[in-house]
């Protein structure tokens, strides 16, 4: 049988070949109709693009690696969800790598061969930190995401997460609680990360209305997955004082604190106000729907793959360093 070419695609679509490739590589800009035709005449034809010719003539393979720390949270399912969505804007499959927060499993990302098989790396590193930076060296095709490290070689997308827990703690004292309670605190882990970064905005904002930081307020999480969560609120209930209200540092870890509530007959944000971080899709359809911080995910994914191709195409100079917005989204749950 004999293989059908970019040139039938082209005649069947009314354009020429050079339209074709573009539409498929993403490398130019094409009208809307245009690419709807040729997409079809894809379909119908049932043509298949040669991707190893393709990488030998253009150097580019077509695919992005991502490397997350854990699937099972939320935030990270949701991140790369989006991250691919913006990826195929740019012709580009995405490669999925789930570290485990292992410090040799992340080392091996930056160094592994399957780096030589892919256009580039968008990486949130978990185990790696302040230090590390010249591991980083050499990879100019990178994207490091998240708080672990700071004006590296390579460029950085992060949020603002000092600022956006002093929004959410800030919130739940303008209700008028003043007993308020973290979930997610990790002692383990240096001053540069989420949830060191979250306590302190948490805990500025309550010195700053004179109020203390109790320590059998913050509970640990080093784990931020439901199990967690829930754990955290039975031990905030077993408390002779329990709190009004609970800041989790990610929605995960409310969604658990939630189930414990409902559990022991009682009600967010009646009984104790819940809020959360993040705002994953599931924040609105919770028991109650959780009030929360929208970190920018969206924002997060464009910018980490609009960079990642500056890159690629060679329109890149120095390392960028960019922090996304952040905002409350007010739900029933505080």
């Amino acid at each position: 049988m004999t293989s059908v070419t970019m040139a039938d695609v082209g005649e069947r679509a009314g354009v020429t070949a050079r339209t074709v490739s573009n539409v498929l590589s993403g490398s130019a800009a094409v009208r809307p109709e245009t690419r709807e035709r040729v997409l079809r005449a894809v379909e119908e034809l049932g043509y298949r693009m040669n991707t190893s010719a393709r990488s030998l003539r253009t150097g580019r393979t077509g695919t992005i690696g991502l490397a997350i720390p854990d699937l099972g949270i939320d935030y990270f399912s949701d991140l790369a969800s989006r991250i691919m969505i913006e990826a195929e804007r740019h012709g580009w499959g995405v490669v999925i790598e789930q570290t485990g927060a292992r410090r040799e499993t992340e080392l091996a990302i930056l160094s592994g061969a399957r780096r030589q098989h892919s256009d580039g790396l968008i990486f949130q590193p978990h185990a790696l930190g302040p230090g590390d930076e010249r591991h980083l060296a050499g990879n100019d095709r990178l994207v490091i995401l998240g708080d672990r490290i700071f004006n590296g070689p390579v460029d950085h997308v992060g949020m603002a997460n000092t600022e956006a827990a002093a929004m959410a703690t800030r919130y739940l004292l303008d209700r008028g609680h003043r007993r308020i309670a973290v979930i997610g605190s990790n002692p383990d882990v240096s001053t540069v990360s989420a949830a060191s970064l979250r306590l302190d905005g948490y805990s500025r904002e309550l010195v700053d209305r004179g109020l203390p930081v109790r320590d059998d307020y913050v509970v640990v999480a080093k784990q931020w997955h439901l199990r967690d969560g829930a754990t955290g609120m039975a031990q905030l209930l077993s408390l002779p004082e329990p709190p009004e209200a609970v800041f989790c540092f990610n929605d995960t870890l409310a969604f658990g604190a939630l189930h414990t509530l409902a559990a022991r007959g009682l009600r967010a944000p009646d009984d104790i106000a819940i809020i959360g971080f993040d705002n994953v899709p599931m924040a609105e359809f919770s028991v109650p729907p959780l009030t929360t911080i929208d970190p920018g995910t969206g924002q997060i994914a464009k910018q980490a793959v609009d960079l990642l191709a500056s890159r690629v195409e060679g329109r890149a100079a120095a390392p960028a360093e960019l922090m996304t917005d952040c905002s409350l989204v007010v739900r029933r749950s505080a």
